[in-house]
C-alpha cells in the first residue's frame, strides 16, 4: 500500500481555539526570542555564540569557536521553523532576517561544500576523523532539513543549493566504494536530511547515501571502536570512555534491532529514517524492525506523558519498565523524535495507534517544554519535582524546577519551535482519494484530491471538549473517503455524516448502532456513509459535499501503571482527553507525597480561568498529618493519621507557569 503524504504547509491554515495561540506564539515570540538568544542578547541567559561562530568561520570577525560541537544546529532548526512559518504567514521583516542568516551561513561554507563551524574554526585538520562524537553528519542533516523547509516556505534556493553542495561532498566522501569512508554518523540525523533533500531536488543519490548509512550501521567491526584505536584520537565527550556501541544503536545491524536502546534522541532519529527507507525501498524486514522497536518503546519504556529516555546519565533508555519519576531525563527532543517516528509509521501503516502516541507526546511533553509566554524552556521533563533536592553534583542535578531562559546545549528550544511550526503536517494525512485525520485541530486546507481542488475546513473544541466538525467542498465525482481517528481515551463516540448517525461502543467498532436521523418514506437512510472502524479510524464515504461531525465524552480517567513499573506501584494519575494532569505545590502546599487520591470518591472536570482558560480536575484525597511527628523523630512505630483534602489537578503542560514549587503526576491511591 502506498504511503500517505502530508499536506504542504502552505496549504494548511490553523484556526483553532487551542492551537492558534501556540502557532501565534511561535511566530511572534519564540522565533524572535530564540534569534536574540543565538546572538547573546538575552540578559542572564546561557551564552550561545551560535551566530558568532559562523561570523568567525566566514572571516567577518576574529575569535574562537564557542559552545557544543553541534552548536550550528541551533540556527538550522531555527531556520526550519522560520521556513515553515513563512509558508503560511507573510512577514517580510522575518524573511529579511532569515535571508541575512543564510547569507552568513553560505559565506562560512567552504569551497568544496563543507559546512561545520566547529571544524572550520577549531580543528580544520580533524574532518571526518571522529564520526562517533564530532556530530558533523548530524549538523549536516539539520542544515539540509532547514534548507528544504526554507525553500518550501519561500521558494528561495540559496540555502537549498548550499545544502546540495554539502550533500554532494558527503556522496563523494562516504560509501562502500574503495577510497571512501565506510563509516556512519554517531548521532543519526543526516539520514533524514538526505531523504528530505532527495525529495525536494529529485537527486536520488542523496537517498542512496541515507540508505548506505542505515544499512552499514552495526555491521562488521564497529566503526566507532575502530576510530578510537587510531593514533591521536581524542574524546570530545570524555564521558563516552569506555564506549558502548549500543549507545548509538550500532551494536548490531538495524534489521536485527528489536529493543529501543541507547541515547533516546539518536534512536528516534535513526528509527525515523529507517521508516522512511523501509517505505521507499519496500523493505519489509526493515519495516518489521520499526514495528518491533516502536512496540518496545511505547509499551515498556515510555512515560504516561509520552516522554522517553529515563536515564539522567547519557540521556538514554535503560531497561524495560524502569521509569522513575523524580530523576528521569525525558528530553524534550526525544519526544519530538518520537513524534517524527510515529507520524512516519502512521503514514506507512495507516494505523491510528501511532497517531495516538504522537498526540500524547505533543500535548504533554512537547508543550511542557516551553513556558506559556514562549520565553523559557525545559530540556528535562520530570514527572515529580522537589526543588530543594535538585542539587548540583547529585543524581537530580539535571532536573530543573523552573524553565531556563536558554541552554549552553540548546537543542530542545528550536526543536520545539520547528515542531509547532510544522503542526499541520502531523494533523492530517492524504492520498489521492482519502483524508486521514490524526489530530483534532481547527482550520482549513485546499488540496488536490481525485483530480480536483477540494476545500476542507474543520472546527475543533479539543482538547477540553470532545467536539470536532470537518466539511468538504468541491468533492470530485468519484467521491472521497474520510478516515477519522477515534481517540483511545474517548467514550460515547458519535459520528454524524449527512443523515446517518453512528455510535461506537469502543474504538474497535464493537456495539455500534447506526441509524438515520431522518428516515425517508421507504425506511432507508438517505446517506449510509459510515462503514466501520479500520485500524482505529472510522471509515466514512464522502460522495459529495458534506459535513461530518464527531462528538464524544472525555471522562476523567484514573490510570494505573503496569506493576512492573516499580516507581508507580500503588499509585494513580489523572488523564482527560489527551491531557495528563499533575498537582502543584501552589494549590496543595509542600510535600505532595503526603497526598493520596481517594479513588472511591467522584472526580470532576471543571472549567477554569487558569492559564488563559483550561479545564482542571477536582477530586478528593486524604493527606497524612505531620502532627504525630512533631517531636522530630525520623523513624517510629506510628500509624498514619489522615485528614480529608481537596485535590486540584492542572494539565501537565501548564506546570511551573505560576512560580517554582513541587509537582507530581503520580499520587498514592487511598483504598477504603
Amino acid at each position: 500500500m502506498k504511503k500517505l503524504r502530508a499536506p504542504e504547509l502552505k496549504q494548511v491554515h490553523i484556526l483553532d481555539g487551542f492551537w492558534s495561540e501556540r502557532v501565534r506564539l511561535v511566530h511572534n515570540v519564540i522565533i524572535p526570542y530564540q534569534w536574540k538568544c543565538m546572538n547573546d542578547q538575552i540578559p542572564d541567559a546561557e551564552p550561545s555564540h551560535c551566530l558568532d561562530n559562523f561570523r568567525i568561520a566566514a572571516g567577518d570577525k576574529k575569535g574562537e569557536f564557542y559552545g557544543a560541537v553541534f552548536q550550528d544546529t541551533d540556527i538550522a532548526k531555527w531556520l526550519e521553523a522560520v521556513g515553515d512559518t513563512l509558508a503560511v504567514t507573510d512577514d517580510p521583516e522575518l524573511e529579511t532576517r532569515a535571508d541575512a542568516a543564510i547569507d552568513l551561513i553560505c559565506r562560512a561554507q567552504e569551497k568544496d561544500g563543507y559546512l561545520d563551524t566547529y571544524f572550520i574554526v577549531k580543528e580544520p585538520a580533524k574532518r571526518w576523523t571522529n564520526l562517533c562524537e564530532g556530530h558533523e553528519l548530524y549538523t549536516a542533516g539539520h542544515m539540509m532539513e532547514a534548507a528544504v523547509s526554507y525553500y518550501q516556505g519561500t521558494g528561495k534556493r540559496k540555502l537549498l543549493d548550499a545544502a546540495a553542495r554539502l550533500a554532494d561532498l558527503l556522496c563523494e566522501t562516504f560509501g562502500p566504494e574503495k577510497g571512501k569512508i565506510h563509516g556512519y554518523p554517531g548521532h543519526p540525523e543526516v539520514e533524514i536530511g538526505l531523504i528530505r533533500l532527495a525529495d525536494a531536488t529529485g537527486e536520488k543519490k542523496y537517498r542512496e547515501l541515507a540508505k548506505y548509512f542505515v544499512d552499514t550501521r552495526g555491521t562488521g567491526e564497529n566503526w566507532f571502536l575502530q576510530e578510537m584505536k587510531r593514533p591521536g584520537f581524542r574524546h570530545i565527550f570524555p564521558e563516552f570512555d569506555p564506549y558502548d556501541p549500543a549507545y548509538a544503536q550500532s551494536d548490531r545491524p538495524v534489521r536485527e534491532q528489536t529493543h529501543a536502546e541507547g541515547h533516546a534522541v539518536r534512536a528516534m532519529y535513526l528509527y525515523s529514517a529507517m521508516a522512511d527507507l523501509a517505505e521507499a525501498y519496500h523493505d519489509e524486514q526493515l519495516l518489521d524492525a520499526c514495528r518491533k522497536i516502536w512496540d518496545d518503546t511505547t509499551r515498556r519504556q515510555m512515560y504516561v506523558t509520552g516522554s522517553i529516555g529515563s536515564s539522567g546519565l547519557l540521556e538514554r533508555f535503560t531497561t524495560d519498565y524502569d521509569l522513575p519519576n523524580d530523576c528521569n531525563y525525558s528530553e524534550t527532543c526525544a519526544s519530538v523524535g518520537l513524534m517524527m517516528f510515529g507520524i512516519r509509521m502512521a503514514r506507512i501503516t495507516r494505523e491510528a495507534r501511532y497517531a495516538d502516541i504522537v498526540e500524547r507526546a505533543l500535548y504533554n511533553t512537547v508543550l511542557a517544554g516551553v513556558a506559556l509566554d514562549g520565553k523559557s524552556f525545559f530540556y528535562v521533563n520530570p514527572l515529580e519535582v522537589w526543588p530543594d533536592a535538585c542539587l548540583p553534583r547529585t543524581s537530580r542535578e539535571h532536573v530543573k524546577p523552573v524553565r531556563q531562559k536558554w541552554f549552553g546545549v540548546a537543542c530542545c528550544p528550536p526543536n520545539i519551535a520547528r515542531t509547532l511550526a510544522s503542526l499541520g503536517q502531523y494533523a492530517v494525512m492524504l492520498d489521492d482519494a482519502s483524508v486521514y485525520v490524526n489530530l483534532f485541530i481547527g482550520g482549513s486546507m485546499e488540496v488536490n484530491l481525485g483530480g480536483r481542488r477540494v476545500l476542507i475546513t474543520s472546527e475543533s473544541h479539543f482538547p477540553y471538549e470532545g467536539q470536532y466538525r470537518i466539511s468538504f467542498a468541491g468533492v470530485p465525482e468519484g467521491g472521497l473517503t474520510l478516515y477519522l481517528r477515534i481517540p483511545d481515551y474517548a467514550e460515547n463516540v458519535q459520528i454524524m455524516a449527512g443523515d446517518e448517525v453512528m455510535k461506537y461502543g469502543d474504538r474497535e467498532g464493537r456495539f455500534c448502532d447506526s441509524r438515520s436521523r431522518q428516515e425517508n418514506h421507504t425506511g432507508k437512510a438517505a446517506f449510509r456513509g459510515v462503514k466501520r472502524v479500520r485500524e482505529g479510524y472510522a471509515e466514512i464515504r464522502i460522495p459529495s459535499d458534506v459535513t461530518v461531525e464527531m462528538t464524544c465524552s472525555l471522562p476523567v480517567r484514573i490510570l494505573r501503571a503496569n506493576p512492573n513499573v516499580r516507581a508507580d506501584c500503588g499509585k494513580v494519575c489523572l488523564q482527560r482527553g489527551p491531557l495528563v494532569y499533575c498537582l502543584e505545590e501552589i494549590d496543595h502546599g509542600k510535600n505532595l507525597s503526603e497526598i493520596y487520591l481517594d479513588t472511591g470518591k467522584p472526580v470532576r472536570a471543571v472549567k477554569s480561568d487558569l492559564f488563559g482558560g483550561c479545564v482542571i480536575i477536582e477530586a478528593y484525597g486524604r493527606r497524612i498529618l505531620e502532627d504525630a511527628w512533631s517531636d522530630g523523630a525520623l523513624y517510629a512505630e506510628r500509624k498514619p493519621e489522615f485528614a480529608d483534602v481537596p485535590i486540584r489537578a492542572i494539565p501537565y503542560f501548564c506546570w511551573n507557569n505560576r512560580g517554582e514549587g513541587e509537582m507530581t503526576v503520580w499520587m498514592k491511591e487511598y483504598l477504603r
